[in-house]
């Protein structure tokens, strides 16, 4: 699947992190899993699912304090206590100590790497590209790509929290550029959200390119009301973006 053409060859590639590059394994097993073997008690998967989703909202709107690793450790640490109070009010889990909580929903969050990305990554990279990924996240980013084997595969890591902007903010884009020492017209950007990704590139003056990996587009994913860009390139897999830029 390939809507749209890339024309003219790019310089540097700017790439998204989460759906693009990485993902989430499913965490509801796995925080079961720990509060069983941890703690010795028993929750549903209903139960560690409501848990969960309580600490992904808190997450998502705290995620741009955690602007250093300390205050990313401050962060999961608050993180952890909102899990806690989600979670049934059975005694181990309300007497354990916070760190232990801490711990817990660490170990339940494990990323893992597309399948097809590294051989993606290091055919752009053979071909002289420089690749810079920009992701709205903490500072624990580095960290992560480099706990999956991806960091020493790209050039430059930015994350939203540091610099101070998320996309769809084009000025994320922008830090990444200086990164990658190219200029607007010289990048591309990939990503799989139509609004942060596409948005972002086309304030930055980057070309975009929408991975939608569920065969899903911006018409799906946020309203038929809102109009494709013609000119948008749209792949399904990181295996197709080589191929695009005839590499």
């Amino acid at each position: 699947m390939a809507l749209g053409r890339v024309t003219g060859a790019p310089r540097a590639v700017l790439l998204d992190a989460f759906g693009t590059l990485v993902t989430l394994n499913a965490p509801a097993p796995l925080l079961r899993a720990l509060l069983a073997e941890r703690l010795g008690v028993v929750v549903t998967e209903a139960q560690a699912t409501e848990a969960l989703r309580a600490e992904v909202s808190y997450y998502r709107g705290h995620m741009h304090e955690g602007v250093d690793l300390e205050r990313v450790a401050q962060l999961h640490a608050r993180c952890a206590e909102v899990l806690r109070l989600a979670l049934p009010a059975e005694p181990a889990i309300e007497q354990a100590a916070p760190a232990l909580i801490t711990e817990i929903l660490l170990e339940s969050l494990r990323f893992s790497v597309f399948e097809e990305v590294p051989a993606a990554l290091a055919r752009l990279r053979a071909a002289g590209l420089r690749l810079v990924v920009a992701s709205n996240w903490d500072a624990s980013l580095s960290t992560v790509l480099d706990r999956v084997g991806l960091l020493a595969a790209v050039d430059a890591v930015v994350n939203s929290a540091s610099a101070g902007f998320a996309k769809p903010d084009p000025r994320l884009l922008r830090s990444a550029l200086v990164l990658a020492g190219v200029a607007p017209g010289e990048a591309l950007h990939v990503g799989d959200s139509f609004r942060e990704d596409v948005g972002a590139a086309l304030g930055a003056g980057v070309r975009p390119v929408l991975l939608a990996r569920d065969g899903r587009v911006g018409d799906v994913e946020y309203g038929a009301s809102e109009p494709l860009i013609p000119e948008l390139v749209v792949i399904r897999t990181l295996t197709e973006l080589p191929a695009l830029l005839g590499l």
